[in-house]
């Protein structure tokens, strides 16, 4: 994060504008939303700061600007169309360590001003660190859409039995409870349709029935985070990703999809690698039955599909033989969201009829799969977790039949930033992935669809010369 955002309270407290051009203008118009006490210096001035002096509502020093206007003020914006001036008066205000906004050089800022979705009390910031202006504003143009003015008075509501709902409930937990009920149920949907007496009304009928120990009951989420593009989530996984007190994850889960977990909720990291468990499968299980039981909501996060190569049927067993409420929100398995990142079709009615889902290891170290249903033609094989067995694999499926020219693909990281897709032969791809730094997770996929990679690879992730590695034949 290049800006910490922050909302900086003006009212009544002195602003220096410097600068009296349109852009100025703008500036003005916004700390006179925030009811800051303005002060413009400039040669010149625009007919409308021009009116807004003779309104009385800004102050007017008519001069070119001296160190000495910097004193007493609480924050600068500098929107003169001269960059010798923006940077005297910066490097003054500096010195004074005063946060200094400078119009158009995101380099001299100390803060930025963003585009603004004004529902007050309840306001939408969105920022772009000053490098697209124009994508901010786009930005702020669909959030309008979805926010409904009413969310204001929405706020208001809160604001105004805050007070009582503290009193009534006395924990957080319960407090964060009771008022997703309100902002997710009819009392919200009266509020925005206009009725906000019969809204305050429910709302108090709500509160005085309300028992704290309802409130208490935990409950479990298994979420599938998919393969790594946050893009791909659930509306459901996104929702309920935000409403967890306390969040399990598993290394699978890339840093995009964990940026979108409540920012307050407790984060416990329980991964493994292959042969290292960070923390036992059972003390896993155990853990969302003790914090369940404690009233936490918890969120076990897991790349990919927790019913594919998951383990997520082993956790809510526990949780059943408990009695503790749980909800499983599918995620996109690797198979799909990283065949389709490398424009490999795992079916086509000329290459593959049928697909196979294997695991790389099992709970055994031996790579015990059925290798003759492996081998049939025309459908496709994927393994999961195959980087340290694709020697053993390709020479296993040589050895019960396949073809040693059977087309194959190992996908590192799939749907991320960092995709590289690997393309050779049942021959030729343990040789050609050997020689490269191939980092899991991987994903392989075996079959004649490969070769459609070619033509139909959409996707190029940000080291483009290092996207795809067309080598060996394919064909």
């Amino acid at each position: 994060m290049d800006y910490l955002p922050i909302f900086l309270k003006l009212t009544d407290e002195p602003c220096l504008v410097v600068g009296g051009g349109e852009t100025a203008q703008r500036k003005i118009d916004l700390l006179l939303r925030a009811r800051a006490q303005i002060t413009v210096v400039a040669p010149d001035i625009t007919n409308h700061i021009h009116t807004l002096v003779k309104r009385g509502r800004i102050d007017y020093i008519r001069d070119q600007f001296y160190d000495e206007y910097l004193d007493k003020t609480r924050i600068v914006i500098i929107a003169t169309n001269n960059i010798d001036t923006n940077k005297r008066v910066a490097a003054a205000a500096r010195k004074l360590r005063l946060p200094i906004n400078v119009v158009d050089q995101p380099a001299l800022c100390d803060f930025i001003i963003p585009s603004i979705v004004d529902r007050s009390p309840v306001i939408v910031a969105v920022g772009t660190g000053g490098t697209s202006p124009v994508l901010a504003r786009i930005l702020r143009a669909k959030l309008e859409t979805i926010i409904p003015a009413s969310y204001g008075q929405l706020a208001i509501l809160a604001r105004d039995f805050r007070a009582k709902v503290r009193s009534k409930l006395p924990t957080t937990q319960q407090r964060r409870a009771f008022w997703e009920q309100v902002f997710q149920g009819p009392i919200a949907e009266m509020m925005f349709s206009g009725k906000e007496n019969k809204a305050r009304h429910l709302l108090n009928k709500l509160l005085n029935s309300a028992d704290p120990h309802s409130f208490k009951q935990g409950e479990v989420y298994l979420v599938g985070a998919g393969p790594g593009d946050p893009d791909l989530l659930t509306f459901r996984a996104l929702r309920l990703m935000q409403q967890a007190d306390v969040v399990l994850y598993d290394r699978l889960v890339s840093d995009g999809v964990l940026d979108l977990v409540r920012r307050e909720a407790d984060r416990i990291y329980v991964g493994k690698k292959r042969a290292q468990h960070e923390v036992p499968q059972n003390k896993i299980n155990q853990l969302l039955v003790d914090l369940a039981k404690s009233g936490k909501r918890v969120l076990r996060l897991k790349g990919g599909d927790p019913f594919i190569f998951g383990r997520g049927s082993e956790e809510i067993e526990d949780l059943f033989h408990n009695g503790i409420p749980f909800q499983v929100i599918p995620g996109i398995t690797a198979a799909s969201g990283c065949a389709s990142y490398a424009g490999i079709p795992l079916t086509h009615r000329d290459f593959a009829q049928s697909c196979v889902f294997v695991t790389g290891h099992l709970q055994s170290e031996n790579l015990e799969l059925n290798w003759k249903q492996l081998c049939q033609p025309s459908q496709t094989v994927v393994v999961y977790m195959s980087l340290t067995g694709l020697d053993t694999i390709c020479k296993q499926m040589i050895n019960h039949g396949s073809p040693a020219h059977l087309p194959a693909a190992l996908i590192q990281q799939g749907t991320t930033s960092d995709q590289r897709v690997v393309c050779g032969t049942l021959n030729t791809l343990p040789g050609l992935v050997s020689k490269l730094k191939i980092k899991p997770p991987t994903l392989l996929i075996i079959g004649e669809v490969v070769q459609l990679h070619s033509m139909l690879n959409w996707f190029q992730p940000g080291q483009s010369e290092l996207g795809t590695l067309q080598l060996g034949n394919t064909g």
